[in-house]
């Protein structure tokens, strides 16, 4: 498997397509949740794939900070195959990314409570109430890098 890390403007169209198909089939068509998945941070953000010959196994985007929060964050995290270590890799991928490519010193998330365990294993730290985003409960979390 490869890891792939690129801004939204060295995407093709072909791995773009990729992308908002897998994202639009897992948080729109599997979770009954109809809202926005292609927002105008995509366009600012860097997108990780995960992927084999086969296509993408695991997805996540970095966004840079003061888009949707003051610090970077990491958001629609995909493991196409669960409880296989991809969403653990693929978080772990953009943790990197947002280092490096965004120099960050904080990382702001809001993880569906399902998968809050994923990021406590990483080190990011709950630090809001639960809450409901598009029906779904989240919870905020912070990693200190």
């Amino acid at each position: 498997m490869q890891i792939s890390v690129k801004h939204f403007s060295e995407l093709s169209a072909e791995e773009l397509y990729e992308i908002y198909r897998l994202r639009v089939s897992v948080f729109v068509v599997e979770q009954s949740c109809p809202y926005q998945d292609v927002d105008d941070a995509d366009k600012e953000s860097y997108h990780i794939t995960l992927r084999d010959s086969e296509g993408i196994k695991a997805y996540a985007r970095v966004i840079p900070a003061g888009l949707t929060f003051e610090t970077p964050s990491i958001g629609r995290v995909i493991a196409v195959e669960r409880r296989r270590g991809l969403g653990t890799e693929i978080v772990k991928a953009a943790i990197a990314a947002a280092k490096e490519k965004l120099g960050s010193e904080k990382i702001t998330i809001e993880a569906q409570v399902y998968a809050s365990d994923l990021y406590r294993k990483l080190g990011f730290i709950q630090t809001s109430e639960e809450f409901l985003e598009d029906g779904i409960p989240h919870i905020r979390m912070e990693l200190t890098l």
